[in-house]
């Protein structure tokens, strides 16, 4: 079997870095093709002493933890790339929990040629167990709230625009230059309509799985989607070809929503269209709250869920907005 490379990005993954090293321990690929290099952002928390008692414990697995000073995921990850021995690389975080077969499913696809990036699909997870981490991951969960994204919910194979995380051949990651460390968001995106503009390809086994955990608070989403929204804003202007009607949906609701506000202040009428969109758009939100309540049978999702889309739509429109109006790529 060829030599395979986990590349992980982190920074202060105490509670979750444990689950995802036991995993790669049972992974079915054999222990002693396998390399696992951490790019620790300097972590502030007990994440360190985690990765070091688990070396102690299982020595079979080699692991190596390199610094990664500019703290973002990006450098984080050529940081570990520079590092990387194996014939393949995998990327995956720091809280994630891949299948045990992730591995020898992605170097399978990876020999036979399918792509030039292999990717799963996500097992979205509750990040905690109070009631807005399980609003957060059911709102995760509905194309309402996240689009169509296909590594959410694919049954079947395929070439697809892009795969969470992915694996790939090391000489082939080294010749496109790796991430770009400019994006400290969409980086994955990036990288594979790099590929495809090349005339790779990005392919897509729903075979190989692995469990995601969602943000756990309101606050923690809020910022997590400001920024997938500031730096989508920048990767629309640098690959304007790949804007999809739906991506402006939430940009256009926040933008009617501050236009009609403002004429407000003058006209009755746009008073009534704005209570009127208000009103559908909660009347929609609160069914698909209710309808995620029914199926999971979990009443707290009737407002919980609700409260996430909207946090996800209105934020990420924000976002948007205000990243096409920046100039942060140089």
């Amino acid at each position: 079997m060829k030599k395979v490379s986990i590349i992980v990005p982190c920074y202060n993954e105490e509670k979750t870095i444990r689950l995802l090293l036991d995993a790669l321990w049972a992974q079915s690929y054999s222990r002693g093709e396998m390399e696992v290099i951490i790019a620790d952002g300097m972590s502030t928390d007990g994440t360190r002493k985690v990765i070091a008692a688990f070396q102690q414990k299982f020595p079979d697995l080699k692991m190596r933890v390199v610094d990664n000073p500019k703290r973002n995921i990006p450098s984080g990850l050529n940081v570990a790339l520079a590092a990387a021995e194996g014939e393949y690389v995998i990327r995956l975080d720091a809280h994630s929990i891949p299948d045990k077969e992730y591995v020898a499913r992605s170097v399978n696809d990876l020999e036979a040629g399918l792509g030039d990036n292999v990717g799963g699909v996500w097992d979205i997870q509750p990040g905690g167990n109070g009631w807005a981490a399980r609003s957060i991951a059911a709102a995760a969960t509905s194309p309402v709230g996240t689009g169509n994204a296909s590594y959410r919910y694919a049954t079947k194979a395929g070439i697809v625009d892009t795969v969470p995380f992915g694996a790939f051949r090391r000489t082939y990651l080294n010749q496109i230059d790796g991430w770009d460390e400019r994006l400290l968001s969409n980086e994955d995106y990036e990288l594979n309509m790099r590929i495809k503009k090349m005339g790779g390809k990005v392919w897509l086994d729903p075979a190989i799985r692995c469990v995601y955990f969602t943000r756990t608070t309101f606050s923690a989403l809020a910022r997590q989607y400001w920024r997938y929204g500031y730096w989508k804003a920048q990767m629309l202007k640098r690959y304007p070809s790949t804007a999809l009607w739906r991506q402006f949906l939430p940009p256009l609701l926040v933008a009617s929503l501050f236009f009609f506000l403002a004429l407000s202040i003058w006209l009755i009428l746009a008073r009534w269209v704005l209570l009127l969109e208000v009103f559908l758009y909660f009347m929609a939100l609160l069914g698909i709250g209710m309808n995620s309540a029914i199926k999971k049978h979990d009443s707290a999702l009737i407002i919980g869920v609700p409260g996430a889309v909207a946090t996800m739509h209105l934020v990420w429109g924000a976002g948007l907005l205000y990243g096409l109006t920046a100039n942060t790529l140089k």
